[in-house]
């Protein structure tokens, strides 16, 4: 079982209960104990802006905890960076060349990195192995209530006032395509989906999930 994570800027973001990057951890820990726990060895693949570090998998107790300390170093702030993350692509072929056949690759992102290549190396993955694509959600990303917002990404500072149809407009469409587009890629390729929202448990969302996606209890 590979984790493939993101941990790019947009993903240190939250609005409910804890931060995109928290509920991605979290999700990721699970698998790895369920993958243990299943006799199967537990490796990770981490990637921010220009950085990555690979976990070579490891089985039993000593495998889950590697990756949770892996998760717990890489997830940071720090590491994220600022500005805008690389394309998902980038990490998909570092991954496809490294990932052995017959694995399950569990990719956890919010996917606003995802771009054209991401199809090629996802179709190249799924033809030696499963995968399944999980997308970090926060509320703010489904809908927004009317009102005047101030943003950031950290460098630059805006207003967005979503109380104009106009703009209103403009993020119900991005809104759509950021909640379709990830999911019409992976599904075309079947390969498994699932969503987790920051105010889920993920330990449930997996439980309920996977047992459908993999056809195995976790």
């Amino acid at each position: 079982v590979l984790v493939v994570m993101d941990a790019g800027p947009s993903l240190f973001f939250g609005t409910r209960r804890r931060l995109k990057s928290v509920a991605a951890g979290q999700l990721a820990a699970a698998i790895a104990w369920s993958a243990v726990r299943r006799g199967d060895r537990i490796g990770g693949f981490f990637f921010a802006n220009d950085k990555h570090r690979e976990l070579r998998p490891a089985g039993g107790r000593r495998g889950a905890m590697r990756m949770i300390q892996g998760l717990v170093d890489w997830l940071q702030p720090e590491t994220a960076g600022q500005g805008e993350s690389p394309p998902l692509s980038v990490a998909l072929e570092r991954v496809r060349h490294t990932v052995r056949p017959g694995s399950l690759v569990v990719v956890i992102s919010d996917f606003f990195s995802l771009d054209e290549l991401s199809n090629r190396h996802i179709s190249r993955l799924r033809q030696h192995n499963d995968v399944i694509g999980c997308q970090v959600l926060d509320a703010a990303e489904h809908s927004l209530p009317q009102g005047r917002y101030p943003i950031t990404d950290g460098e630059l500072a805006s207003v967005m006032d979503t109380a104009q149809a106009a703009s209103r407009e403009r993020y119900e469409s991005m809104r759509s395509r950021h909640l379709s587009e990830p999911r019409r890629l992976f599904q075309k390729h079947h390969c498994g989906w699932l969503v987790l929202n920051t105010e889920d448990d993920p330990v449930d969302v997996l439980g309920r999930e996977m047992r459908v996606l993999v056809g195995r209890p976790v």
